[in-house]
Parts: C-alpha cells; sequence; structure tokens
C-alpha cells in the first residue's frame, strides 16, 4: 500500500532554507489530504501545514506564516515542504502524513519516517 519517505533535512544556518520532499509508493496521492507535522526535543508532535486534494492548504501553527508552504506535485507523487527563515526554534523531526478526508489530518493511515532539521550557527 502506500509508503511515505521523507527527505531533504539537514543542518542550516538562520535565516537559511530548507525544501523538505515527502515522496509516495504503491499507491497515487492524488485523492490523499497530506500533512506535515514536527515534534521538537521534548514537546508532543504538532501539525504545521495541511493540503487537500483540491490543492487547498491550511496553516495550524502561527509561527511559521510567510515562512513555511506545502505545495503537491500529483505527477511526482510528491508533497513538498518550503521552510524560509529558518529559526532556530524550527528545529525538529519532521514527518509527512496521508489520509482521506478535509484537513486537518486526523488519524493519519500512512507516517514517513521523518527527516531531522537543525537550525543553528
Amino acid at each position: 500500500q502506500l509508503q511515505l519517505v521523507e527527505s531533504g533535512g539537514g543542518l542550516v544556518r538562520p535565516g537559511g532554507s530548507l525544501k523538505l520532499s515527502c515522496a509516495a509508493s504503491g499507491l497515487t496521492l492524488d485523492r490523499y489530504t497530506l500533512g506535515w507535522f514536527r515534534q521538537a526535543p521534548g514537546k508532543e508532535r504538532e501539525g504545521v501545514l495541511c493540503i487537500d486534494s483540491s490543492g487547498k492548504s491550511t496553516n495550524y501553527v502561527d509561527s511559521v506564516k510567510g515562512r513555511f508552504t506545502i505545495s503537491r506535485d500529483n505527477a511526482k507523487n510528491t508533497v513538498y515542504l518550503h521552510m524560509n527563515s529558518l529559526k532556530p526554534e524550527d528545529t525538529a523531526v519532521y514527518y509527512c502524513a496521508a489520509n482521506f478526508g478535509l484537513c486537518p489530518v486526523r488519524h493519519p493511515d500512512y507516517w514517513g519516517q521523518g527527516t531531522q532539521v537543525t537550525v543553528s550557527s
């Protein structure tokens, strides 16, 4: 069935940018609602952004507004998270997840393994 694999994480300086990718295999993503989540050390996992099958996106974390953007490319079966003006507070493991239904992604049927983003000088 559906498998999700994140990539693109790494070490970046404050103010820098990263583009995370979540590539799907096994099934096509076009009918799925997709979300990006993150979990910082000592904190619970939180939903950051969601995009539905029509391409409408929703942000759930005020601190990333204007800096993070979610997008999807159904032809490549991939969802992206574009992150600009990164701050140390953005340091976390970032996960993608998928399910049917409206945003937010509730009770995801599928999770990726996560990719580490570290923002440090």
